[in-house]
C-alpha cells in the first residue's frame, strides 16, 4: 500500500502535466488517505458536532475506516442527509444556510478533497485567492495593491446564492472532462444529491453544494474556475490595449514652459507653471488607445478593475452576466454587483473600502507620489459594530459572561480578539481609528476585572500597569503573571499592539498542502494499545471539544483519564471499548501495572472507582459490572451525548 504523500504527489502531477485522472476510485481503499484525512480534521470544532445522527469524531478508530474502505470497494456507501442548520449573515437581515454532515461523510468527503485538490491546484488561475492552500483574503489583497495602479472604475462581482445554486449537471460535465473514472463521478453525485433534513424533514438537493460540507470549497472553485477561464481568455485581451497612456497635452505643454523659464532664470514664473501643471494629470486619461482590466476572485465574491470609459465597465458587467446565466446558470446579483468611480468612491471587497488615491498636495522628492495608487480603509461599520458587542446605551460596560474565567483568561482573550482584528487591517491606512475601539475594550476588560475582583477599576489599574519601553516612547500596559513552578510563567498582556500602518504587511498562511505533515494522533492510534490500560482489543480514540471540560466544577476526585489528558494538554487518549464505555458511564478508570498471567484478559483492562458509603474506594473488577446497552455500530449508549 502506497503512503499518501505518494498517492496526491502522483495525482498532482498527473493534473500539473494536464493529462486526465484516470483509475481515481482505486486510492480511496488505500488507509494511508484516510488516516491523513482524519488527522487534518479531528481537531475541527465541527468534529464533535453531529449530523443526522448521533456519530462523532468520538470513538474512531482504525476498525471504522476499514468498514469505510470496504463499503467503498464493493460500491455500497451510501451518504446520509445533512443536519441544515440557519446562522446569522453579516451586514444583512437573512440567515444563510449551513449543511452539518455526518462524521463518517465528513471522512470521506476530506479523502475526496484532497485528491480534487491535489489534481486542480496546479490547474486552477493565480486570480483565484479562496479555499487554497498558501493563498487567502491576504494574498487577494497584496495582488490589487501592487498591480492595480491607475484603476479608473471598480466592478464588484456578487453572485446571487452561489454555494446553493451551483447546477449538479454543469458541475458533473466539468469534472467528467478531466475525471475518467465513472466509479469517482458516481460517489460525488451520491454526495451532491444525499438531500437535508429541515425540523427532521427530508428535502431533496436539486443544486447547490451545502454550505458547511468538506468538499464544497473544492467543488465550488472547479465550478467557478470556468468564470477565471473566460475572464482570461476573453475580456482581458478584449479590454487590455497599449503599453502606457499618452501625456495630456495641456500638462506637456506647462512643463515645457517652465524648462524654458528656467534657462532664462525667472524661477519664480518657471514655480508658477510647475504649481499649474501639478493641477493636471500627467497622463491622458481619456486616452483611446489605452485600456487596463484587472480581475481578482475569493471564492464566490470577484472584483474587476478597469481603467477606460464607464460605457466600457458597463459592457463588461454586461458580458459577465450573460456567461454567468448561459454557460454555468448562475445569476448575477444586480442590486450587489455595482460599478464604482474608483477617486470619488471606494469599492468593498474582503471587509476592506478599496479606492484610488488623488492628492496633488502629497509630494515626494517633488513629485505627486501617491495618485492613482490603490489605497485601503478600514469602513466605519466595521469599527461601529466591534463596539457595540462591549457597550450598553452608549457606553463600556463589564462582560458577565466572562466574570467566572481567570484574570489570565479574560486578558488573554481581549487582547486576541483586539490584536486578530487589527492585524487583517494593517494594510488600511487609516488604522489609527482602531484607537477609539482600543479605549472601549479597554474599559470594557478594566470593568469586568474590576468586577470579578470586587475592587475599583482604579485599583484594578494600580493592581496590573506596567510600563514598557517601545522604539518611540514608552507603552503603558495591563498585564498579569502566573508563575508554575519549575515551568516558564504564563504572561498576558493588554495594550501592546502597535496601530502603525503597514502598506506591506502580510499575514501568513496557515492552510498548507499538507498532505505529507503526520500528527502524533496517528502514531498513537497505529500502535493499537489503549493508553489507560494497555489492552490491543478494540482500540479507539476518546475525544473531547475542550480542555476546559475535564475541570467540572463539584468533582471531588478527578479520575486517571482526566488527569492523564490534563497533564498532557491532549483532547484525544487512544483507549480500549470497555475503558471507553465506562469514561462515558461516569465510571473513572485507574491504570493498572499489574497483569497477572493467571488473570483472565477481561480482568486485566481497567478498574473503575467507586467511593464507598465509608469513604474509601473499593476496587471493583471490570468482569463484574453488567455491560451497557450499546447502538448499531457496537457504541456505548451514553456515548451518545457529548462530555460537555
Amino acid at each position: 500500500m502506497q503512503n499518501a504523500e505518494t498517492v496526491l504527489t502522483a495525482i498532482r502531477k498527473c493534473g500539473s502535466e494536464g493529462k486526465p485522472l484516470e483509475r481515481g476510485y482505486r486510492q480511496l481503499f488505500n488507509r494511508s488517505l484516510f488516516e491523513l484525512a482524519y488527522g487534518r480534521i479531528y481537531k475541527n470544532n465541527g468534529a464533535m458536532t453531529p449530523g443526522t445522527d448521533t456519530e462523532t469524531v468520538d470513538g474512531m478508530s482504525l476498525r471504522k475506516m476499514e468498514v469505510i474502505i470496504d463499503l467503498l470497494r464493493q460500491e455500497r456507501y451510501v451518504w446520509k442527509p445533512t443536519r441544515r442548520v440557519y446562522i446569522e449573515k453579516k451586514f444583512s437581515t437573512k440567515k444563510r444556510p449551513l449543511g452539518i454532515p455526518g462524521w463518517s461523510d465528513k471522512l470521506v468527503q476530506e479523502v475526496i478533497r484532497l485528491m480534487l485538490e491535489a489534481y486542480y491546484e496546479p490547474q486552477f488561475s493565480h486570480h483565484s485567492h479562496g479555499f487554497r492552500p498558501q493563498r487567502g483574503c491576504q494574498t487577494a489583497l497584496h495582488e490589487i495593491r501592487h498591480t492595480w495602479r491607475g484603476t479608473t472604475w471598480f466592478i464588484e462581482g456578487d453572485i446571487k446564492g452561489c454555494f446553493d445554486n451551483i447546477d449538479h449537471d454543469v458541475l458533473m460535465g466539468i469534472l467528467a472532462e478531466k475525471i475518467y473514472d465513472n466509479r469517482l463521478l458516481r460517489l460525488i453525485r451520491g454526495a451532491l444529491d444525499a438531500g437535508y433534513l429541515e425540523d427532521w424533514r427530508y428535502h431533496p438537493t436539486l443544486s447547490g453544494t451545502p454550505q458547511g460540507g468538506i468538499i464544497s470549497p473544492i467543488l465550488a472553485n472547479i465550478y467557478l474556475d470556468r468564470l477565471d477561464e473566460f475572464v482570461e481568455t476573453a475580456l482581458l485581451p478584449a479590454y487590455n490595449r497599449g503599453t502606457e497612456r499618452g501625456r495630456h497635452p495641456q500638462y506637456r505643454k506647462l512643463r515645457g514652459l517652465r524648462q524654458y523659464y528656467m534657462g532664462r532664470g525667472n524661477h519664480a514664473k518657471a514655480d508658477d507653471l510647475l504649481r499649474q501643471a501639478q493641477t493636471l494629470p500627467s497622463m491622458d486619461t481619456h486616452d483611446p488607445t489605452y485600456r487596463r482590466l484587472r480581475y481578482i476572485r475569493y471564492a464566490d465574491d470577484f472584483l474587476l478593475g478597469f481603467a477606460g470609459p464607464k460605457s466600457e465597465a458597463e459592457e463588461i458587467k454586461h458580458l459577465l452576466g450573460m456567461f454567468l446565466r448561459d454557460s454555468l446558470k448562475l445569476e448575477l446579483s444586480e442590486e450587489k454587483t455595482v460599478i464604482t468611480h474608483a477617486r470619488t468612491d471606494s469599492a468593498r471587497f474582503l471587509g476592506y473600502e478599496i479606492h484610488t488615491l488623488q492628492e496633488d498636495r502629497k509630494h515626494t522628492g517633488g513629485r505627486r507620489s501617491i495618485n492613482g495608487a490603490v489605497g485601503f480603509r478600514v469602513p466605519v461599520e466595521v469599527i461601529k459594530e466591534k463596539c457595540q458587542r462591549y457597550m450598553q446605551g452608549g457606553k463600556p460596560i463589564h462582560q458577565t459572561e466572562r466574570l467566572n474565567d481567570s484574570v489570565y483568561a479574560i486578558i488573554t482573550q481581549y487582547d486576541l480578539e483586539y490584536r486578530g482584528l487589527v492585524e487583517y487591517y494593517r494594510m488600511a491606512y487609516n488604522l489609527h481609528r482602531f484607537s477609539y475601539l482600543q479605549w472601549v475594550m479597554e474599559t470594557a476588560l478594566t470593568k469586568t476585572l474590576a468586577s470579578k475582583l470586587k475592587i475599583s477599576v482604579k485599583q484594578v489599574y494600580k493592581r496590573y500597569r506596567v510600563t514598557t519601553q517601545t522604539s518611540k516612547r514608552p507603552r503603558k500596559l495591563l498585564q498579569v503573571t502566573v508563575e508554575r513552578g519549575d515551568k516558564p510563567p504564563l504572561v498576558a498582556t493588554w495594550g501592546n499592539v502597535s496601530l502603525t500602518w503597514n502598506g506591506t504587511a502580510k499575514i501568513r498562511e496557515t492552510r498548507d498542502p499538507g498532505w505529507t505533515k503526520r500528527v502524533e494522533l496517528l502514531d498513537r492510534l497505529n500502535a493499537d494499545t489503549c493508553e489507560l490500560c494497555g489492552s490491543q482489543v478494540d482500540v479507539e480514540v476518546h475525544h473531547i471539544r475542550h480542555l476546559k471540560t475535564l475541570h467540572k466544577p463539584g468533582r471531588k476526585e478527578r479520575p486517571g483519564w482526566v488527569i492523564n489528558m490534563a497533564a498532557k494538554r491532549r483532547k484525544t487518549l487512544v483507549v480500549c471499548r470497555k475503558c471507553h464505555d465506562h469514561i462515558h458511564a461516569g465510571r473513572a478508570v485507574i491504570r493498572t501495572n499489574s497483569f497477572d498471567a493467571g488473570e483472565p484478559d477481561d480482568a486485566k483492562v481497567s478498574r473503575p472507582v467507586r467511593r464507598g458509603t465509608d469513604g474509601k474506594v473499593p476496587l471493583v473488577e471490570v468482569s463484574s459490572l453488567p455491560p451497557g446497552p450499546t447502538n448499531e455500530g457496537g457504541t456505548s449508549a451514553g456515548r451518545r451525548g457529548e462530555m460537555d
